[in-house]
């Protein structure tokens, strides 16, 4: 299992068509839209530090119980055919967080109206 599917598997549930779906094709949107912001800012709040989710893939990752490691973000970047130079990573982590925001937006998540997709 990718790092992908362990974003999406957070979100949607490890279960789901969302965390089998491929980076490159959704899945069939859940019945209900999911509330990504609700499901996120709980397993921020539970790590006892201000985490940036809405505009930081690093905290993103940290909120999930992800390896937000650099390594862990080019192998996520590779995973989402990412084409630029993975040793600029701010520039990286900026089209990381775009990606996964469209692809949870595109699987059936529910993005509050301060993040951009």
């Amino acid at each position: 299992m990718g790092i992908f599917s362990s974003i999406m598997g957070a979100i949607f549930g490890s279960g789901s068509a969302q965390a089998q779906a491929s980076p490159t094709a959704p899945a069939a949107p859940p019945a209900e839209p999911v509330d990504v912001a609700a499901i996120v800012d709980k397993a921020a709040a539970s790590k006892g530090e201000k985490l940036a989710w809405r505009t930081s893939i690093v905290d993103l990752m940290k909120a999930l119980d992800l390896d937000s490691s650099l390594t862990a973000r080019k192998t996520l970047a590779k995973e989402l055919s990412y084409t630029g130079d993975t040793n600029d990573s701010a520039k990286m982590n900026i089209w990381l967080h775009k990606q996964i925001m469209d692809k949870l937006a595109a699987n059936g998540g529910k993005l509050p109206n301060d993040i951009q997709h």
